[in-house]
């Protein structure tokens, strides 16, 4: 039987790869159970198992300006330890990247195969942890980048938009970044579908697909919660400036779904309905 070891599991996407990998054989560790800079306590965690699934990352896009060094830690050398592990068990490796790798100014969706380009700090580390962990186990870590994600376990943007609808008469929302909103329960699951299907290793782009906008995406969610969409309001990015620059395009292209024979994910506005009958549009953390 194969034995699943995730990372991060008390994270957004770690609860939801425990629900989609639910009757098989898995453990499930915390921060507070494995610290992944550590390579000798990395090394000891990995041995037995037959994939590894890293959910554990630095996210506070933000702080990771000046807080490099602590997000290169986990997003980059934790990464590395283990895939090394990993290497070392002959397990898979799963590592979940994003959209930051890339710059976000180009005019098509972003082929798995382009060139990385990050923008801020965050996606800096975020990059080297992918570099590293395919240089370091090349024939088994699968790099599945994502973006804008949202879920049950967690806080983030969807649930976010939800309680200011309740306190908040209007609310505006930049209408000049272009993304793919993604659902984790859907991220979670089509990790499985891949692992299942023996997909060869490399880089997956694992986002719903479809585009929007954040001003979209906004309006969506206070549809589906039952509030009034008129009541988000466009604004650009040039009025919303925060710490760490955000790409304006950050689609992703799915071409390598198709050679791997596993369909790609659903588009997102089909996913926010589901998330939406999934109770994940409440106010609550």
């Amino acid at each position: 039987m194969t034995r699943y070891l995730i990372t991060g599991a008390a994270g957004m996407l770690g609860q939801d790869l425990q629900r989609a990998l639910a009757g098989r054989d898995v453990t499930a560790l915390t921060r507070a159970d494995l610290d992944i800079t550590d390579q000798d306590a990395v090394t000891r965690a990995v041995e037995g198992y037959d994939v590894v699934l890293n959910a554990a990352a630095y996210t506070a896009v933000d702080n990771a300006e000046t807080d490099e060094d602590a997000a290169y830690a986990i997003n980059a050398t934790g990464t590395a330890n283990l895939a090394r592990a990993a290497a070392a068990a002959g397990a898979k490796f799963v590592q979940y990247s994003t959209d930051y790798v890339f710059q976000g100014n180009a005019s098509e969706p972003y082929d798995e195969d382009a060139p990385r380009d990050p923008l801020n700090a965050y996606g800096r580390t975020k990059a080297a942890g992918e570099e590293q962990a395919l240089e370091v186990h090349p024939d088994g870590t699968y790099v599945l980048r994502t973006a804008w994600l949202y879920g049950a376990g967690g806080p983030n943007f969807a649930k976010t938009m939800v309680k200011l609808a309740g306190s908040h008469p209007e609310i505006t929302v930049v209408d000049d970044q272009l993304g793919q909103p993604t659902y984790t329960r859907d991220l979670a699951e089509q990790t499985v579908r891949l692992l299942d299907a023996e997909a060869p290793a490399g880089i997956y782009h694992a986002t719903n697909s479809g585009e929007c906008t954040w001003f979209d995406f906004a309006r969506e969610i206070f549809r589906l919660s039952g509030n009034d969409p008129e009541r988000v309001k466009p604004t650009d990015s040039a009025s919303f400036v925060r710490p760490a620059a955000r790409p304006a395009y950050s689609v992703l292209g799915h071409r390598r779904w198709a050679e791997a024979g596993v369909p790609e994910m659903r588009p997102w506005l089909e996913a926010l309905e589901t998330a939406a009958e999934d109770g994940v549009l409440t106010e609550t953390w």
